[in-house]
């Protein structure tokens, strides 16, 4: 019986993928750094727990050593990812995350050729970020194989969880990004906006650093990739503003101070956002001669989305054994992984 982990169980997302998994009648080992938080977690929910911090190499290794698999979901994963993938790559254990930051999915992929001699997959972003963007992406391609140009969005009315608020903040001083004829290029905030119909109706929409600006060049070569989300004209005024100080953000007492601020808030969404928020995901590509292909989709709460979406690639995994390597979710599971999560009314 293969044996996998949930690195970061005792995090909000982690918690909700750990409950999923046991809803499901599997047994994943919790583990983390927190002893007393995932020693509770593991006695609610009756799982095996192990406590482990990514910075004891040799512990890691030997945690990983049991498991032919690990989730990891402990962020802010530009500081987390690489120490579990290098062990992941020791000890020949499958690398899974639920990340959308832009260096992680970077780093993995350079990785490709030595995930390939381990014999392990890497796939990075196996929830909200990147799963639904990445497949609709993909979905674009196939019907305008030639596209030059790749734009995504999505329009979600969900709470962050502290995690992912933090992450965002932490990548503030560093500003917005895009892919440009292939390669990734560090814009200001804010820099471009546009009006789009993400599904409920037209909006005033700017540029982020998401995932896709990485993996959408992977999943399908485009290489001129965007991404949006709706912001009010004030907010666009305002980061466009915060541009000239941006190099304060990057201050670590600057980001600790904002980190502590957001542990304040709730953990994440509560459960009526989570079965009633909903998002919508939208995109176009365009090719040198004008021609133009829309996409859009409905799915379900992004964290219930990550939830689900790990566990699917995870037993995936487990199950196939997939041709080690770096893979996106739309080229490890196929564009039609997104159809499990689709809300249709």
């Amino acid at each position: 019986m293969m044996q996998w982990m949930i690195y970061g169980a005792n995090g909000y997302t982690g918690t909700l993928i750990a409950e999923q998994a046991v809803a499901r009648g599997l047994q994943p080992i919790l583990a983390g750094r927190n002893q007393a938080a995932i020693e509770a977690l593991g006695e609610r929910l009756e799982l095996p727990v192990r406590v482990v911090d990514l910075a004891d190499q040799a512990a890691l290794h030997q945690a990983l050593a049991e498991v032919d698999l690990v989730l990891h979901c402990a962020g802010p994963f530009e500081l987390t990812a690489e120490p579990m993938i290098e062990a992941c790559l020791a000890t020949r254990t499958h690398y899974l995350d639920i990340t959308g930051e832009l260096a992680v999915f970077e780093y993995a992929h350079q990785q490709h050729q030595r995930a390939q001699a381990a014999g392990i997959v890497l796939c990075p972003g196996v929830g909200f970020d990147v799963i639904p963007t990445d497949c609709l992406a993909a979905r674009l391609q196939q019907q305008l194989p030639d596209a030059t140009h790749l734009t995504l969005g999505f329009d979600s009315a969900s709470r962050m969880s502290r995690g992912t608020a933090k992450t965002s903040v932490r990548r503030l001083g560093e500003g917005g990004a895009i892919r440009q004829q292939g390669e990734i290029k560090m814009v200001p905030l804010a820099y471009k906006t546009r009006d789009i119909d993400f599904g409920g109706g037209s909006k005033l929409a700017m540029t982020i650093p998401w995932g896709d600006v990485a993996t959408a060049f992977y999943s399908t070569g485009i290489g001129n990739v965007e991404v949006f989300i709706p912001a009010s004209p004030n907010l666009v005024k305002r980061l466009k503003r915060l541009n000239r100080w941006r190099w304060l953000l990057r201050l670590n007492w600057v980001k600790n101070w904002l980190a502590k601020k957001i542990d304040t808030q709730p953990a994440g969404p509560d459960q009526q956002q989570l079965e009633q928020a909903h998002t919508y995901v939208w995109g176009e590509a365009t090719n040198r001669a004008g021609d133009r292909v829309e996409l859009k989709l409905t799915v379900m709460n992004g964290y219930k989305l990550t939830s689900l979406g790990a566990l699917d690639v995870a037993q995936q995994v487990l199950m196939q054994a997939p041709e080690g390597g770096y893979y996106t979710p739309s080229k490890l599971l196929g564009p039609e992984l997104v159809d499990r999560y689709l809300v249709t009314s």
